[in-house]
């Protein structure tokens, strides 16, 4: 199963629980902090769209432009669909992709990066509205692997303005906590 295989399954896992969302949820705070759940949402749509972009094009150019509008699910869906089909592209493994301010990497790469955060910001949606989170295996698995190449360094991630700084998880807990973990979260968070 390639990455994007993964990815795929894992944007369905989410589809149902971004599906609950009501217009009541948008104020409730989200294990990333200082941001709601619009805001979250806002940014997956950004981010998918941008993603999507950056495959058809070679680099995106606004990386912030995703709107909720009057309807946050149908947004979400119209930009998983976007991304969907842009890395659906035959030879997108094989493309040089601009992502962000990250540089410019082979599709595979960019692949990883958005499986990463699709794995992530699933979790945080999960917490948000307190559902249970199902998240395929094998997905978490390689997530994991690419999250461990992710520098530690407090300083560079604020920098950056990716992760905050890696929260300390027991080797012996699972690999979705390890992943959180690495990612700047708690994975005890909850729902205050």
């Amino acid at each position: 199963m390639t990455t994007f295989d993964l990815d795929r399954q894992s944007l369905l896992v989410l589809d149902p629980i971004v599906a609950k969302t009501t217009a009541a949820d948008l104020d409730r705070p989200t294990p990333c902090a200082g941001w709601t759940l619009a805001d979250l949402l806002r940014h997956q749509v950004s981010e998918n769209h941008a993603f999507a972009e950056a495959a058809r094009n070679g680099s995106a150019k606004d990386w912030d432009r995703g709107q909720l509008g009057e309807d946050p699910y149908a947004a979400y869906a119209a930009s998983v669909t976007d991304y969907l089909a842009a890395y659906g592209e035959a030879d997108v493994a094989e493309r040089q992709i601009a992502i962000n301010t990250f540089g410019t990497f082979p599709g595979t790469v960019a692949i990883a990066m958005h499986l990463v955060d699709t794995v992530a910001h699933g979790w945080d949606l999960a917490k948000t509205l307190d559902v249970p989170y199902d998240p395929v295996p094998e997905a978490v698995h390689a997530a994991l692997q690419f999250a461990l190449m992710i520098p530690t360094d407090p300083e560079e991630r604020v920098k950056r303005g990716t992760f905050a700084p890696v929260v300390p998880v027991g080797a012996d807990e699972s690999e979705l906590d390890q992943f959180l973990g690495l990612l700047g979260r708690d994975p005890r968070w909850r729902v205050s």
